[in-house]
């Protein structure tokens, strides 16, 4: 099989500036923060406490309660409870007991932390708009 040389492709003003991809955070981040948010991370990085998470924040009124979640996922409830006490303790939701029930609700500053990690990604107008490379 003969080799193919293939030409370099122009990246317009990018190639003139010598930057190769546009960035994806405003500054690097402190080593307590990148700790802060590595809790944040994992406490997401399970698919039913992903899900969890989104339905306690869509749902009707602000706050959900347990009694309406644990029924959505084939777990038992000590395991559906195991995954709202990861959330709650990374700071992510928080939740209060009336009567037999929980009610769990988002906590904002907490999980707008997590969307500000990722903001200069979906900045209007920015490089990063464009689709991903296949």
């Amino acid at each position: 099989m003969a080799a193919t040389t293939l030409p370099l492709a122009s990246r317009g003003k990018d190639a003139q500036a010598g930057a190769c991809c546009a960035p994806i955070a405003r500054q690097p981040l402190s080593e307590g923060d990148a700790a802060e948010l590595a809790v944040l991370l994992k406490a997401v990085a399970d698919p039913v406490r992903l899900r969890l998470l989104s339905m306690i924040g869509s749902h009707a009124g602000g706050e959900a309660c347990v009694c309406d979640l644990t029924d959505v996922f084939e777990l038992t409830a000590p395991t559906i409870s195991h995954h709202l006490k990861v959330l709650r303790t990374a700071g992510l939701i928080g939740g209060e007991r009336r009567g037999t029930w929980v009610y769990y609700w988002i906590v904002p500053e907490t999980v707008n932390r997590l969307g500000a990690l990722f903001a200069p990604l979906t900045e209007p107008g920015s490089r990063s708009n464009r689709p991903a490379r296949a």
